[in-house]
């Protein structure tokens, strides 16, 4: 059985957190995010374009990092 927590309980849970345990849950919400559909696909289309070619050159981003 799974008992409802409200949003705002969660938040005052996290807050009560060590900052270790808080990046413990940052990491697992991150690993949640990448395992969408959505989340696939967006990785999936900058992969192809990189391989395309149409990824911005390491040449021309230390460039506008020298100018920055």
């Amino acid at each position: 059985m799974v008992c409802p927590v409200s949003v705002l309980e969660i938040k005052q849970s996290l807050s009560r957190l060590s900052a270790r345990e808080r990046r413990e849950v940052q990491i697992y919400l991150h690993q949640l995010k990448r395992m969408t559909p959505a989340w696939k696909k967006a990785t999936a289309k900058s992969i192809k374009e990189v391989q395309a070619g149409k990824g911005t050159a390491l040449e021309a981003l230390e460039a506008c990092h020298r100018r920055g």
